[in-house]
């Protein structure tokens, strides 16, 4: 099995509430300088920055998984990564659709830009992407799954958008089998009070909407090799 030092939340400018420092290219650049060997874009429901992020994941030698934070009906946040860009591609597209027709508001939330590979904005979304998707959190395993792809729970020590904070329990059929906590020195007291986790594989990622936020090498994880479909395979298997 290979170590992998990983970050596997990370905001680009295409979030509203990302910096506009974060680029795909400064970002992986930013994770190569940190000794990170992996990472996944997971813009606030869409995908389209992550085919520049990966290009420039071969060239500073980071695996960058294409990922998103998708938004469901009930305002819970879910890291939805995928083993192939052109799933995640087509996820990203559904998922639009299922956004309310909001219009972002650039001076209250900040912009939407999708980049190339030269970090050249190339448009800015429409829809406002923070908004709740009309998409239950008990479909979003299955949904994501039929996309090649895995599904879960978001921070879930947040006091807002997490499973935890928004349903005040994790629902008895639920499918995931890992789970973001940011700050691990609560994991103890949230698998006391929810022994699902138990069974889960925990991961801790930096949430970052900046580039000084991302984590360094800290956390790993650890894959039969560094291809995608083994890290995302090591990430449900169970500990």
């Amino acid at each position: 099995m290979i170590p992998l030092y990983y970050d596997l939340h990370l905001h680009s400018c295409l979030s509203p509430c990302g910096d506009d420092d974060m680029t795909p290219s400064n970002i992986v650049g930013m994770a190569a300088i940190k000794g990170l060997n992996v990472i996944a874009l997971t813009d606030h429901n869409t995908c389209l920055n992550c085919p520049a992020a990966i290009r420039h994941g071969q060239e500073y030698g980071v695996t960058v998984i294409p990922g998103m934070e998708l938004t469901t009906s009930e305002e819970v946040h879910v890291v939805c990564l995928f083993s192939a860009l052109e799933n995640a591609l087509a996820f990203s597209e559904y998922v639009y659709e299922h956004l309310p027709p909001i219009k972002n508001k650039e001076a209250i939330f900040g912009k939407q830009q999708v980049m190339d590979e030269q970090d050249r904005e190339v448009r800015r979304l429409e829809k406002l992407l923070i908004n709740a998707t009309d998409i239950s959190f008990d479909y979003v395993n299955d949904l994501t799954a039929d996309y090649h792809g895995i599904a879960f729970p978001a921070h879930l020590d947040k006091s807002s958008t997490s499973l935890l904070s928004n349903l005040g329990f994790i629902p008895p059929d639920s499918k995931f089998r890992c789970a973001e906590v940011k700050d691990l020195t609560k994991l103890h007291q949230l698998k006391k009070a929810n022994p699902y986790l138990e069974n889960c594989r925990i991961v801790s990622n930096s949430d970052a909407h900046y580039l000084w936020d991302i984590h360094e090498a800290d956390h790993q994880i650890f894959s039969r090799s560094g291809e995608i479909s083994d890290i995302l395979k090591a990430l449900e298997d169970i500990p």
